[in-house]
């Protein structure tokens, strides 16, 4: 029986998305399959692969035929590469350590070329998304309130000294007025009280001026 690695369409309509199957060679397309190795998603950039590379290396090994696209992906994973790493050991070529050190070194750098071009993926879809929706505001930062300076509270007393210094040195003409307007308005006081208490000797003088009309009467009956 002839074994096929092969893709198995599944997904909705115009939304494929495949599953790679190790499958007899007279099978349907979608029909039975021996064993499921890994999915296939080409809709995504970078596509998506999950692989199962020990069952697909396996396979290889044992003569199955990969279809085109199986072979690329293989490619791609990295089967292929073990499989020439593994001929070279049986060649002689290398040990296995060597084959195993080199397989895992172009994992590696592979894995890092494919998380680079994801990550640059993400960034042009950021980038789409933000020149069509706007870019978003920045919200306004609150303004803290800034503490009073430590010389502000210190300038509070030296005003207030300041005011007292201007209290005590107000000029003397000033004081001098004030005084002398209290003695002037405390002479004027006086002066009234010394009049009211000179106006009752009026009427000493009034019986003076009512003898004159008796003596007139003495001389007319003179």
């Amino acid at each position: 029986m002839a074994v096929k690695l092969r893709l198995q369409r599944k997904g909705r309509k115009k939304a494929p998305f495949y599953h790679i199957v190790a499958a007899d060679a007279r099978a349907p397309r979608d029909g039975r399959y021996i064993e499921k190795i890994g999915t296939y998603n080409p809709l995504t950039i970078p596509a998506t692969i999950m692989l199962e590379r020990e069952r697909a290396y396996d396979w290889l090994m044992k003569g199955a035929q990969p279809t085109d696209t199986v072979r690329a992906i293989l490619r791609f994973k990295g089967v292929l590469y073990q499989k020439h790493l593994a001929q070279g050991v049986q060649k002689g070529a290398l040990t296995e350590e060597q084959a195993a050190a080199k397989l895992n070194a172009w994992i590696e750098a592979k894995e890092g070329r494919i998380e680079k071009r994801r990550e640059a993926t993400a960034e042009q879809k950021r980038q789409f998304l933000a020149a069509v929706d706007g870019t978003p505001k920045a919200k306004a930062k609150p303004v803290e309130e800034k503490a009073a300076p430590a010389p502000a509270e210190d300038s509070a007393p030296a005003a207030e000294e300041e005011v007292k210094t201007e209290t005590a040195e107000t000029p003397a003409a000033e004081v001098s007025t004030t005084s002398e307007a209290v003695e002037a308005e405390a002479t004027a006081t006086a002066g009234e009280a010394t009049a009211e208490e000179e106006q009752p000797a009026t009427p000493e003088e009034t019986p003076a001026a009512e003898e004159a009309p008796a003596a007139e009467e003495e001389k007319t009956a003179e």
